[in-house]
């Protein structure tokens, strides 16, 4: 029986996406596996159009339903959430600067399972040293609880639950802005929901693979804000 639908949006960052794909078609679990490409390059696109007849996923091309540029994330998020609401299973986003262990998704859905009135639940994010990193910095002390937490839940490797889904429609997310994470989040715990962050699931995560010119935040964030603010990136 399906148990989840798992989500990759893409832009590039081919080197990371390689370590994404495999590790998730190696995971345990019966679900149904999408890559959404948001306008890559040929060489990014080849690869996937390559890959899908050798491994268990599908492949949605982005620039085939929309002329809008990369960014798309609402566009995936809306499609995304049709098809878990249609096969009524939990929404699994994982993004392609991210690498999952064997367990990770089966863990998530015990939580899922186990935990009271969950919206989101995420996989808490680490460094090749086993350090947690970038964006659950504010973890100072390891462990392997599953805490309830106001914090904001990333989409780095995250879960979101039926009935979260069928209640917040995402047809409302805002069109100027590029990603959602954080007002997800806070919609779940406005509704109601409980988000959890899963200390003891952690995922390797490799930031700013796919958009390289965010280290300018932690090198020079002077310009990074810079950039931010005339150029409209990065809109949360």
């Amino acid at each position: 029986m399906l148990e989840a639908i798992i989500v990759t949006p893409v832009k590039d960052s081919l080197n990371t996406l390689k370590l994404t794909i495999e590790a998730i078609t190696q995971a345990a679990g019966t679900f149904e596996y999408f890559i959404f490409n948001d306008f890559s390059q040929a060489e990014t696109k080849n690869y996937l159009d390559e890959t899908k007849t050798k491994q268990n996923l599908q492949i949605v091309h982005l620039e085939d339903i929309t002329d809008t540029p990369s960014p798309n994330y609402k566009l995936v998020l809306q499609t995304a959430q049709k098809m878990a609401l249609e096969k009524h299973v939990p929404l699994i986003i994982i993004e392609s600067d991210v690498v999952v262990k064997t367990e990770t998704i089966s863990q998530l859905l015990n939580i899922l399972r186990t935990k009271d009135k969950p919206g989101v639940v995420g996989a808490i994010t680490v460094d090749k040293l086993g350090n947690y990193n970038f964006p659950y910095t504010f973890e100072k002390i390891k462990s392997t609880e599953v805490i309830e937490t106001s914090h904001s839940l990333s989409f780095c490797c995250t879960l979101m639950s039926i009935p979260f889904l069928s209640e917040f429609n995402f047809e409302e997310l805002a069109d100027n802005k590029d990603w959602f994470d954080v007002f997800i989040s806070r919609q779940s715990k406005k509704m109601g929901y409980n988000n959890y962050l899963a200390k003891g699931v952690e995922v390797l995560h490799l930031p700013h693979s796919s958009r390289p010119w965010k280290n300018l935040k932690y090198k020079n964030p002077v310009l990074y804000y810079l950039k931010k603010i005339f150029l409209k990136r990065d809109r949360i």
